[in-house]
């Protein structure tokens, strides 16, 4: 087996029960599960490669449950930069009525390269909508050329306006067709083996966009296969009222209703999540992704994280869509998720450690996977450091781990995924980013133009 050391970081931040921070300890992997952790006097003396981190915080590699990563294409777009969801929506669509085969896997790769380059190493996405040819393979193709552990989300929208629903009737599917996908995607590329890089996630895109009847039958497809579910819920006042319109329920009594709870099950946003829904959630280990950023751009609101996180919900970390968020920076997410809490909630809601917490422990929880988010032996050999020598994090070194969440959010300076070193001094190895991102603009104004 290959072996690789990373030693003498100035801390190892484990994650494990104990939440031990090893000041110059080490991660000994190999191939791609970490075998060792722990502090100088136990360190090897040597293996096939070794990485020496002085000046450097090692973490578990962090941990993305939502995302939209089409949506890379658009940002900024100026009809949309200041609306709320609903307008947000509409003024989007039909921009990504035009979106080819070619625009979703570079697309996934920009998405992908920025997350990697944050210090994440496993990401969720949710595509929605196939228009043109599009499939999820498309990005499924893109996760293997990057080296990126993926958990690849086929959603679907299938009530279209003429229906009562949010998208324009040329988005939607047929749910028959969206089934038989969904099981195709399961059956190709679907991996439950522990240290899996490639999950597939069954996941109709939310209550405004779907019917009830293919909730329950996505639920049903879900549990027969055994992977996961996930979709949009609360995400502001609009949504609740949709909700309580149309079906006569909160978004909580409503996925409860339709059998979308429990531990199989996360939601992303959560914003309007009220009392009995927090409770329900914890109750039945329904997760959470929380996009801090995303309701802040789309003014939705505060989500009530403390709460949920002490009632017992499991709560994750998302970015969420380029075009809400406008940024795929996961440790900035990480910041934010301390600095929303503490406006929401006050100064002690959230500590530096606990908002890694989320995106570490947290985001594997909510994606249902035990083998990951932590640095302990039998894990998978994902982790991530960051260079603390630079300007941002000059004078902050009395707590170098706060550090990384108080200050402004450094890029990742080694990223090492399922045992690969994919980012070596900063660097992505797997992509060149300057010819990704060339390609990437090139895509992006063909499609907001309608060239």
């Amino acid at each position: 087996m290959a072996t690789l050391l990373l030693r003498n970081a100035d801390r190892v931040v484990t994650m494990d029960a104990r939440r031990r921070e090893i000041e110059g300890g080490f991660v000994l992997a190999e191939d791609n599960r970490i075998v060792a952790v722990g502090g100088p006097d136990a360190a090897p003396a040597t293996a096939d490669t070794v990485i020496d981190l002085a000046g450097h915080v090692l973490l578990p590699g962090l941990v993305n449950t939502h995302h939209h990563m089409f949506q890379s294409l658009t940002r900024a777009v100026p009809a949309a930069q200041d609306a709320d969801l609903f307008g947000w929506l509409k003024a989007l669509y039909p921009i990504w009525a035009r979106l080819t085969p070619e625009m979703v896997r570079i697309s996934t790769l920009t998405a992908m390269a920025e997350l990697i380059l944050s210090g994440c190493t496993t990401s969720s996405d949710h595509l929605y909508l196939f228009p043109n040819g599009c499939r999820l393979d498309d990005s499924l193709e893109a996760a293997d050329e990057i080296g990126l552990r993926f958990h690849a989300a086929r959603g679907a929208m299938s009530v279209g306006e003429s229906a009562g629903g949010l998208p324009p009737d040329a988005l939607v599917e047929d749910e028959g067709a969206i089934l038989a996908d969904t099981r195709r995607l399961i059956e190709t590329w679907h991996d439950p083996a522990p240290l899996a890089m490639r999950r597939i996630v069954v996941a109709p895109c939310s209550p405004f966009s779907v019917s009830p009847g293919l909730m329950r039958d996505a639920a049903a497809l879900a549990r027969s296969t055994g992977v996961s579910l996930h979709t949009h819920l609360a995400e502001n006042q609009d949504d609740v009222a949709y909700s309580r319109e149309r079906f006569g329920m909160t978004p909580a009594e409503y996925a409860a209703d339709l059998g979308w709870v429990g531990p199989d099950v996360w939601h992303a946003h959560c914003v309007k999540l009220d009392e009995s829904g927090i409770r329900l959630f914890a109750r039945t280990r329904t997760g959470v992704a929380h996009c801090p950023c995303s309701n802040m751009r789309l003014a939705s609101g505060i989500a009530p994280v403390p709460r949920m996180r002490c009632e017992g919900v499991p709560v994750g970390l998302g970015v969420d869509g380029s075009a809400s968020n406008d940024a795929g920076h996961l440790l900035g997410e990480v910041r934010q998720a301390m600095l929303l809490a503490r406006v929401g909630h006050g100064p002690a809601a959230m500590t530096a450690r606990e908002a890694l917490e989320l995106a570490t422990l947290g985001g594997a929880r909510v994606l249902g996977r035990d083998d990951i988010g932590a640095l302990e032996p039998g894990l998978a050999a994902d982790c991530v450091a960051f260079d603390l020598r630079g300007l941002a994090l000059a004078g902050a070194l009395h707590d170098p781990v706060a550090a990384l969440v108080f200050c402004a959010p450094p890029a990742a300076a080694l990223s090492v995924i399922n045992g690969r070193i994919v980012v070596r001094d900063g660097r992505l190895l797997t992509v060149d980013t300057r010819v990704l991102a060339e390609r990437h603009n090139r895509l992006s104004r063909r499609l907001v133009n309608g060239e």
